[in-house]
């Protein structure tokens, strides 16, 4: 395996349209029904190397089209497999595209259905969170284009409702969270199914060093194709950094979006009970608001999607499931209500806005707790970052003004000892009344007819053995097991 090579940088021109592509007309209809005319610069530098059967390594921002880069050209080379037949067997597994999160995976899956709808190709998306039982119907009855999370990929291998063994192209989205310890030995696995000949694309808006020479060992000669400098922030987009307490957090949040007439946006917070509870406080605040996190179900996740697309929720709060490949048009805004732990999240979490040449503003809130994390942002956009203060207003209810206070009167003159005299005198304490009779001690009275457990059966006072009280009664005679005497049976005259 070479050293990865990387495209020359080529002087601007004109858009490349993609009808000067060498692309079938049932794919062409496709792209124009989708509304796509001209390229955007990584689909143009990426998709002529993978028609050509290169691997390729794909660093682009956020938004700007990856997975059109890789499915168009994949779909293209894919079309001498088209047929209509009905048997599952002339519907092998030919391409598999995998992606770290469900939401990633089901949009992914709608864009490469789309591209693919005027041909005989049959795609379907597999992922978590849901029965298995429709997804095993649909594999069974054969795929072409196979989009999954690997977890839920690994469940119907090792169920066999799947067989691997044709496959020929392979797509990492997302290649540095695929590549990261989390799902490195899943990856592992799926690709031990995988033949030994096949194309591999990765495609990620971040590149680190350490994820580059890790995606080598699984490409063979592969092309770097960037089209800005690596892990670089969209230019579309406004970022704000503001210095706040964390009581104010939310108090900023909703004053910006007062203040910008924000409609729409994305609140990223870093745990999922917290995207919990910042959700119904949002809500009290008279705010449309979901949440939308790990512990939900992925119905729940898919409704709060939709839900939002359509402009029925006016806050997104979420945590960094959402920060990948959710491509939601025209989002005004984002907000980082906490500063994300991994500081490729940033660039991920703020391509949710400004995507496809269109404006947005991306608000970070920084604490004092968060030096160590903008650092790292720092040193991975290789840009100052400089803290704004942010003027909160005060929307507190004002307090009722103070009656003027008077002067010194005649009796404050007189002293505490004349004011206390002119009040109304406390009542005094008076003690109960007593009685002498429950003072005394206890005395027997002489006479008194004894209780019933202090009497035998002769009516005269039980005595009992030495040493004991006399209140406990003797035990009785009983007749002994052994030597006994006999006592006859009753008879049935007696």
């Amino acid at each position: 395996m070479t050293d990865t090579q990387t495209t020359p940088a080529a002087p601007e021109a004109a858009p490349a349209r993609f009808d000067t592509l060498p692309l079938d007309a049932k794919l062409l209809r496709a792209v124009a029904d989708s509304g796509y005319a001209t390229m955007t610069p990584i689909q143009a530098k990426a998709i002529p190397i993978v028609l050509e059967g290169r691997d390729v390594m794909g660093a682009a921002q956020t938004g700007t089209g990856k997975t059109a880069a890789f499915s168009i050209p994949l779909l293209q080379r894919m079309l001498k497999h088209e047929n209509a037949s009905a048997s599952p067997a002339r519907h092998p597994v030919r391409a598999l595209v995998l992606a770290p999160t469900r939401e990633l995976a089901d949009q992914v899956a709608n864009n490469i259905k789309a591209y693919a709808k005027h041909t005989d190709l049959r795609v379907t998306v597999v992922f978590g969170g849901i029965d298995m039982k429709p997804q095993t119907l649909v594999l069974k009855g054969g795929v072409e284009v196979l989009i999954a999370t690997p977890g839920r990929l690994l469940d119907h291998i090792e169920a066999k409702n799947c067989v691997l063994n044709q496959v020929e192209y392979v797509v990492l989205d997302e290649a540095d969270r695929m590549l990261d310890i989390g799902f490195l030995p899943d990856l592992q696995r799926i690709l031990s199914y995988l033949p030994k000949q096949r194309q591999t694309l990765l495609f990620s808006a971040t590149f680190s060093p350490e994820i580059k020479r890790l995606a080598q060992s699984y490409l063979q000669d592969p092309l770097l194709v960037e089209v800005a400098r690596p892990n670089a922030t969209a230019t579309t987009v406004e970022q704000l950094f503001y210095s706040v307490a964390d009581d104010d957090k939310r108090a900023v949040v909703t004053q910006i979006l007062r203040q910008r007439a924000i409609t729409q946006a994305i609140v990223f917070v870093n745990s999922k009970l917290g995207a919990a509870r910042l959700a119904r406080s949002f809500e009290r605040d008279g705010l449309r608001t979901s949440a939308l996190h790990g512990d939900k179900s992925q119905d729940e996740r898919l409704r709060s999607l939709e839900a939002f697309k359509r402009g029925e929720v006016d806050l997104l709060v979420a945590t960094d499931v959402a920060a990948r490949g959710l491509d939601i048009a025209d989002l005004p805004a984002v907000f980082n209500f906490d500063v994300p732990f991994n500081a490729e999240d940033y660039v991920h979490r703020i391509g949710r806005t400004g995507r496809a040449g269109a404006s947005g503003v991306a608000v970070t809130l920084v604490t004092k707790s968060d030096a160590r994390l903008i650092a790292d942002l720092e040193k991975l956009t290789k840009r100052s970052i400089e803290l704004d203060a942010f003027e909160l207003e005060d929307t507190r209810r004002p307090r009722q003004e103070r009656a003027p206070r008077r002067e010194w009167d005649e009796r404050s003159e007189r002293g505490a000892a004349d004011a206390s005299s002119s009040a109304s005198p406390r009542p005094s304490y008076r003690a109960p009344a007593r009685d002498a009779f429950f003072d005394k001690p206890y005395e027997a009275q002489v006479g008194a007819e004894l209780p019933a457990w202090e009497k035998n059966a002769a009516g005269n006072v039980a005595t009992a053995p030495r040493g004991l009280s006399s209140n406990i009664k003797p035990k009785r005679k009983v007749a002994a097991l052994f030597g006994a005497k006999k006592v006859p049976a009753p008879s049935l005259d007696s």
